[in-house]
C-alpha cells in the first residue's frame, strides 16, 4: 500500500482509537497519533497538488487545501456545539463521526495518480507522460514534460553522490535561502497567535465576559465560519494580486485586529467589578488578597462570586474553585449551585462586562484578515520554492517548524496571559505580527504565474533582497546554468544578509 492510501488507512484508525478511549491515556495517545498524521498530511498534501498544477493555476489550487481544511474546522466545530447538549458522551460521538470523511478519503485516495515529478524521478518516464497528459487534458504536454524531464537530469547530475538532504539544502545557496523564507513564513503564522484563537476560541469568549458554556461553543463556531469563508476569499485573490501583497496586506489587518482585541480585555479589565467581600476561610489561601475581578480571574485557582441587579455588581468575591470541578467554589455561596433567581453566580475564568462585543469583532476581524493571507499563503510558498530535489525535505522541515511553534503558542498562551494580563498577550501579539510584516517586506519574493523550476531564481541573490523580485521583470539578473542550478555568477560569494 502506498503511503497515501496508508496515511488514509491509518487516519481512520487514529479516529477509531480517539472514540472508544476508555480512558484519558488512550486519549492522550490517540491525540499524539493524530498528530503524527496530520503532520505528515501537512507537509505532502501541499507538494502534491503544487506539483500536478499548472502555474497559472498552482496558487488557487494549493490554497483550495487550506479552504478544504477551514471548512472542517467549522463542520466540526458545529458539530461540537450540537454535541454539547449531551449530558454524557457527546465527544465520543464527535471524535467518531470524524470517521466517515477519513474513509472518503481512503476511497478517493485509490483512484489518485503519483506526481509526474516524482515519476520521472523515479526513473519511469512512459508513466510520468501519461499522468501529466490525464491532469492536462486537451493541452500539449510536450514543452512542460521535456522541462521536467531536463530539470530532473541536471539535478542528478549536480547531485552526484548525493548525500543528506538537508545537508545539501544548508551548503547551496539558493535553497538555504528558500528553506529560512518558507521556515520563517510558517514560524511568523504560529507566532501571529491563529491556533490561540482557533483552539482557545470558546474560552477567549468566556474570557470577555459570555457567560453560557453552549453560547461561547456557537460563537466560536461563528468564528471558524468567518475562517472558512474568507479562506475562499484567499482563493479568488492568490492569483490576482500574488502572494507577497496578499500576505503583506493580510498582516497588516491582522496586527489590526488583535490590537483591537488587546483594547477589549484592556477595557474589561479596566471597568473590572471591584471586591467587596473578603471573608476569612483556612481554605481561603491568597483569592481573599485579590480587590478586583480581573486578578482573580488571571489566578487559576480562583473563581469570581457575585449577584447582580441588572448591570449592578455587589456582594462579590473572590473564592478557591473546587479542585473536583471548576463549576462552583470549594466554600462559601457559590459552593452550592442553584437554578433560584437569587442566588449568587459563579464565574471561573469570566468577568461581567460588558465589553464583550469589542472581543467578538476582534476575532471575526482577525480571522477575516488572516485566512486569506497568513492562514494560507506559508503553505502555498512553501510547495513552491524549492527545486524537485529539495521539495520534500524542504517541506518537511517548515511544517515541522509551523507545528513546533503551534505547540509552542498553545501551551504557552494561559500561562502568558497569567502573567502579562489578557490584554498584554495580544498586545504581544501584536508585536510578533510588525516582525512577520517587516520579514515578509523584505524577504517574500514574488512566485506567481512562474514554472517550479523556474523559482530557485529568486533566491539567487543575497536573502533580503528577493522581497522586492517579481516575475515581471522588476529585477533583471543574468542566471547561468552550471549542472543543474541557476547561478549569479557571484553566487557562491554571496551572504544570506544584506
Amino acid at each position: 500500500m502506498d503511503k497515501r492510501r496508508q496515511r488514509a488507512a491509518d487516519d481512520g484508525e487514529r479516529r477509531i482509537v480517539l472514540s472508544f478511549a476508555p480512558d484519558k491515556v488512550v486519549l492522550l495517545v490517540g491525540r499524539i497519533i493524530v498528530g503524527l498524521g496530520i503532520g505528515i498530511a501537512s507537509m505532502t498534501v501541499p507538494v502534491y497538488i503544487a506539483e500536478v498544477s499548472p502555474p497559472h493555476l498552482r496558487g488557487q489550487l494549493v490554497t483550495i487545501n487550506s479552504l478544504f481544511i477551514t471548512g472542517g474546522q467549522f463542520i466540526a466545530s458545529v458539530v461540537d456545539g450540537a454535541f454539547s447538549y449531551l449530558s454524557r458522551d457527546g465527544w465520543r460521538y464527535m471524535l467518531g463521526l470524524s470517521i466517515v470523511p477519513a474513509v472518503l478519503q481512503f476511497i478517493g485516495f485509490m483512484f489518485l495518480p503519483e506526481s509526474p515529478r516524482w515519476l520521472l524521478q523515479k526513473g519511469r518516464g512512459p508513466e510520468a507522460r501519461q499522468v501529466l497528459s490525464q491532469i492536462r487534458g486537451d493541452r500539449s504536454i510536450d514543452e512542460e514534460y521535456d522541462t521536467i524531464r531536463t530539470s530532473i537530469e541536471e539535478e542528478e547530475r549536480e547531485a552526484g553522490g548525493g548525500g543528506l538532504v538537508i545537508l545539501r539544502i544548508l551548503n547551496h545557496g539558493p535553497t538555504r535561502r528558500a528553506l529560512i523564507v518558507g521556515c520563517g513564513l510558517q514560524m511568523f503564522q504560529q507566532l501571529s497567535g491563529i491556533n490561540t484563537v482557533m483552539y482557545y476560541s470558546a474560552t477567549i469568549l468566556q474570557m470577555a465576559g459570555v457567560r453560557d458554556d453552549k453560547q461561547a461553543i456557537w460563537l466560536a463556531a461563528a468564528t471558524s465560519a468567518t475562517n472558512f469563508v474568507f479562506t475562499l476569499v484567499g482563493v479568488w485573490l492568490v492569483e490576482r494580486v500574488g502572494r507577497r501583497k496578499l500576505t503583506v496586506g493580510s498582516l497588516l489587518g491582522t496586527g489590526l485586529s488583535l490590537t483591537l482585541l488587546a483594547v477589549g480585555f484592556l477595557l474589561t479589565a479596566l471597568n473590572s467589578p471591584p471586591i467587596t467581600l473578603h471573608p476569612v476561610n483556612s481554605q481561603n489561601s491568597s483569592c481573599r488578597l485579590y480587590e478586583s475581578c480581573e486578578r482573580c480571574m488571571l489566578d487559576p485557582n480562583c473563581g469570581f462570586c457575585y449577584r447582580e441587579n441588572g448591570t449592578r455588581v455587589y456582594d462579590s468575591s473572590c473564592a478557591p474553585v473546587d479542585q473536583v470541578s471548576t463549576d462552583h467554589a470549594a466554600w462559601g455561596s457559590c459552593s452550592n449551585q442553584t437554578e433560584a433567581a437569587d442566588s449568587p453566580v459563579w464565574a471561573y475564568n469570566y468577568c461581567p462586562t460588558s465589553y464583550s462585543w469589542i472581543v467578538l469583532l476582534g476575532l471575526i476581524l482577525y480571522l477575516a484578515f488572516f485566512a486569506p493571507g497568513m492562514g494560507t499563503m506559508p503553505w502555498t510558498v512553501n510547495s513552491e520554492i524549492y527545486p524537485l530535489w529539495a521539495r520534500s525535505t524542504g517541506n518537511a522541515c517548515s511544517a515541522g517548524v509551523n507545528w513546533i511553534f503551534n505547540v509552542l503558542v498553545a501551551l504557552t498562551f494561559l500561562h502568558v496571559a497569567e502573567f502579562l494580563t489578557y490584554y498584554g498577550a495580544f498586545f504581544m501579539y501584536s508585536g510578533l505580527v510588525v516582525l512577520a510584516l517587516l520579514f515578509v517586506l523584505g524577504c517574500l519574493p514574488e512566485t506567481q504565474g512562474l514554472q517550479l523550476e523556474d523559482v530557485e531564481n529568486l533566491f539567487a541573490g543575497q536573502l533580503c533582497s528577493c522581497g522586492a523580485s517579481s516575475p515581471s521583470g522588476s529585477r533583471h539578473v543574468h542566471y547561468i546554468r552550471v549542472k543543474g542550478n541557476n547561478y549569479l555568477p557571484s553566487d557562491n560569494d554571496a551572504s544570506d544578509v544584506e
